[in-house]
Parts: C-alpha cells; sequence; structure tokens
C-alpha cells in the first residue's frame, strides 16, 4: 500500500469500526445487565402486586375441587410478557392468567428461580402467603429477554451499515482536502526547472508538513551552496590555470624566436617553472577531487608518524632545499591509526606551506603538541594577520604574506584530509618568534593507541 491517502484511509476506516464493534460488545453486555435488573423487578412488582390482590380477596372464587382455575385480571403493560400462576400450598392450582401454561412454573421457595416449562426456559419470582395458604409465581420467557437485547443490538448495527459507507465518503473526501498542501507541494517542484533550488512556501501547509518542507528548503540549500562552489572552484582553477599556460605560450614563444642563447634559455627555464607550477596546480585539484568525493580514503592501517615525516621532507627538499624540516624525538616513537594517503596529503601539505613561508636559513619543525593529542609544525617566517587565520583554509585564499607560487590550495587540501584522519587543524601565530603554528588535533583513541603500540614496538 503505497498511497498515504489509502493508508490512512483504511487505517481510519478499520480503527471506526473496531470501536463500533466494541461499542456495540460493550453495550450488548451493559444492556443485558440492565434488561436483566429491570425485568427481574418488574417480576417481583408483579408478583406483589397479585399477592396483595389475593391479601384483599380480589381473587375469584376458589374453584372446587377438580375444577377449571378462576382467572387472575392481567396487569396492564404485562400480558404479553409476564405470566401469573396462583397455587395453593397443597399443589392445587387456584388461579392463572391468560397464556400462562398449565404446567407449574416453579417447585422452588419464594424469590428467583429459572425452570424450562413445555420446552421453553422460564425466570420466575414467587411469593408465598402462609397465612392464606397460596403461592403466587410470575414469570416470563427467557427468549423473550433474549429478543429484546438482540432487537436492541440490531438497532444498533444496522444504523451503522448506512452510516459507515457515509462516513468513508467524509473521510476520503477529509483526506483529499488534508492532503491538499502535500499536492500542491508537489505541483511545484515538478514543474521547476532544473536550475531552480528556491526555498518551498509552506506557509499555508499544516504543521506536520512544515517539517518536510524545511527538510526539502535545507536540501536545496545545501545543494545550492555545493554548486556555487562547485562553480567558484571551476572558475578558480580556470583562472589559475590561464596564467601559467599564458605565461608558457608566452616564454616557449620567446625561446623559439631567441636569437641569444642566455635569453632563449632564460626563456626555457621560465617555461620549466610554469610547467612545474602548472603541474603541482593540476596534481592539488586532484587531490582535491578525491577528498571530495568520499569521506575516506583508504582503509584506517597503523602509520609511523616519524618515518612518514621523513618520507614527506624528502619529497619537499626540492622546493626549499635551504631550510631544513626538524622533528621532535617524541614523535618517532608514534604510530597513528588513519588512512596512510590521506594523512600523507595532510603531512606534505603543511610541510609545503611551512617550507613556502620560512626564509632561507630558518627551520620548520614538527614537535608534540604537549598535554594533548596533537602534533604541530612550526616555521619562522612572517605568521599571518589575525583577521586571516580563519580564512587560510578556505579554497584558493592567499594571505597578504603569501608568495606569488602558491595556489591557496594546500591548507585547503591539509583540512580536508584531516578531516578523513579523525582530526582538525588549528592555526594561530607562533607566541615566542614570528612564524605559523598548524596544529592538528586528533580525536581520542587515534595517537592513545599508536603511542601503546609505539612503545610496544
Amino acid at each position: 500500500m503505497r498511497s498515504l491517502r489509502v493508508r490512512l484511509f483504511a487505517t481510519l476506516i478499520v480503527a471506526t469500526g473496531a470501536l463500533w464493534l466494541i461499542a456495540a460488545v460493550w453495550i450488548y453486555v451493559g444492556a443485558r445487565q440492565e434488561v436483566e435488573h429491570v425485568l427481574d423487578t418488574r417480576l417481583q412488582e408483579a408478583a406483589r402486586m397479585v399477592s396483595s390482590l389475593v391479601a384483599a380477596g380480589s381473587l375469584p372464587p376458589k374453584p372446587e375441587a377438580g375444577g377449571p382455575p378462576g382467572l387472575i385480571p392481567e396487569a396492564a403493560g404485562y400480558e404479553r410478557q409476564l405470566s401469573c400462576q396462583i397455587w395453593s400450598l397443597d399443589d392445587r392450582l387456584v388461579a392463572r392468567s391468560s397464556g400462562a401454561p398449565d404446567e407449574k412454573l416453579s417447585d422452588g421457595g419464594a424469590g428467583f428461580s429459572e425452570r424450562v416449562v413445555n420446552g421453553e426456559p422460564w425466570r420466575v419470582y414467587a411469593v408465598q402467603d402462609e397465612a392464606k395458604g397460596i403461592r403466587v409465581l410470575v414469570g416470563d420467557r427467557l427468549g423473550l429477554r433474549e429478543r429484546l437485547v438482540t432487537d436492541l443490538i440490531k438497532g444498533l448495527l444496522w444504523p451503522a451499515a448506512f452510516i459507515l459507507p457515509l462516513l468513508g465518503v467524509l473521510i476520503w473526501a477529509s483526506l483529499g482536502r488534508g492532503l491538499r498542501p502535500l499536492d500542491r507541494i508537489t505541483r511545484e517542484l515538478s514543474g521547476r526547472d532544473a536550475e531552480d533550488m528556491s526555498s518551498v512556501d509552506a506557509g499555508a501547509a499544516p504543521s506536520e508538513i512544515r517539517p518536510l518542507a524545511a527538510a526539502l528548503n535545507g536540501l536545496f540549500g545545501k545543494v545550492e551552496r555545493a554548486r556555487r562552489h562547485e562553480r567558484e572552484v571551476t572558475a578558480f582553477a580556470a583562472h589559475e590555470l590561464r596564467t601559467p599556460l599564458a605565461g608558457l605560450k608566452t616564454q616557449a614563444q620567446i625561446a623559439v624566436a631567441a636569437q641569444d642563447p642566455a635569453v632563449r634559455d632564460n626563456a626555457l627555464r621560465q617555461v620549466v617553472r610554469a610547467v612545474d607550477r602548472t603541474s603541482r596546480l593540476v596534481t592539488q585539484l586532484l587531490a582535491l577531487a578525491r577528498l571530495d568525493a568520499g569521506p575516506s580514503n583508504g582503509a584506517v592501517e597503523a602509520v609511523p608518524l616519524g618515518s612518514l615525516i621523513d618520507e614527506v621532507a624528502e619529497l619537499c627538499r626540492a622546493a626549499a632545499p635551504d631550510v631544513p624540516v626538524m622533528v621532535d624525538p617524541e614523535i618517532r616513537s608514534m604510530v597513528l591509526a588513519a588512512p596512510r594517503e590521506s594523512l600523507m596529503l595532510l603531512l606534505k601539505n603543511l610541510t609545503e606551506n611551512a617550507l613556502q613561508h620560512s626564509p632561507v636559513g630558518g627551520v620548520v619543525t614538527w614537535r608534540r603538541t604537549a598535554g594533548e593529542d596533537a602534533i604541530d609544525i612550526v616555521d619562522e617566517g612572517l605568521g599571518a594577520s589575525e583577521a586571516e587565520l580563519p580564512q587560510l583554509t578556505q579554497r584558493f585564499f592567499r594571505g597578504a604574506g603569501s608568495s606569488g607560487a602558491g595556489t591557496g590550495l594546500g591548507l585547503a587540501i591539509a583540512a580536508a584530509a584531516a578531516a578523513n584522519c579523525r582530526a582538525r587543524i588549528e592555526l594561530m601565530n607562533r607566541a615566542d618568534r614570528p612564524g605559523l603554528s598548524a596544529q592538528v588535533h586528533f580525536e581520542a583513541g587515534v595517537m592513545s593507541a599508536s603511542r601503546q603500540a609505539g612503545m610496544a614496538a
């Protein structure tokens, strides 16, 4: 059952029918008890009434032995349900009402009793007058009682047979009216262009539908931001690639047209630099695309931190051959539980950024952050302004003190790779001297388990 309207309709109809049936059973039980009580009370009243008539001498004359019994006057309103007999205490029928059976209604003493007479069950109330020497028996058929209760229940169920279809029509129409806001939103969304990411108007929608509309609007906002970000990345990438390609073409034309060997050699060196810069930009864009493609970049494994930093430093040595990379001895004993490729991207881009901003003769140092599950890398450059620090991990952002060789992607890649390694990056200026500190804070368990593994090794 895929239709919400059909599902709600079926649920409401079944619930309504079940409630009606429960009410009918409840009324049947209650009515049966009440009818039993009322009719028993009527039996008592009728028996006492006849007994009072006997005491007042209002009975027909006593029949001769063997003669027919006299007739008792019918009590108004009882002639169709109640039957009355008067028996002497020596078991002679003294009188009876019209329609009363000839067989004795009860052999018991005073009070209520039940007996089968002529194949029918009877409910009888007896009053015994010792002074007059008679016993008054008043009874009614139990079948009449059952018929009375049955007629009462039929009176409830027959209207239900006509009302339920009408109720079903009303419920169906009400559901259609209640689900109309959903139909309106559906028509609005189905008629939209693929580029339309505007919010859904849920102002007139019921409160149950507003969370759905709010979730849709939130999704549209995320999609629009993602598309805008994609367009920005594409525009930035196109701009960043156009600049070195234009310079590459210019230098190549100079090299082709130059007659002076020195001019030609300089142009070729510029071509090599442009190719290197373009290659690095493409490599960074591909790395960023891989990080954006999924939440993880490889399986988690135990990675020796010291040896990986040494490997990264060797790869980055060509970028700044005059700036050494120092590693804190405490780091060399650590093993991190992280995806190796993501961890390498994180360390490589932080190291390249520190080398690019360190002066000749400066030192880049990897060290353990005391008292925390964190490591940090510090350089001896100029640092960044406090206003720029939160923006350094944005894509294609270059600070005021950045060199022209940077692309503005290194720290953005490092931040994305850190997320894959269950870590986050915090950038701050050094307190002891000029320079930038990039702290990598790992979640609990990444370094703690790794330190134990490193000490065991």
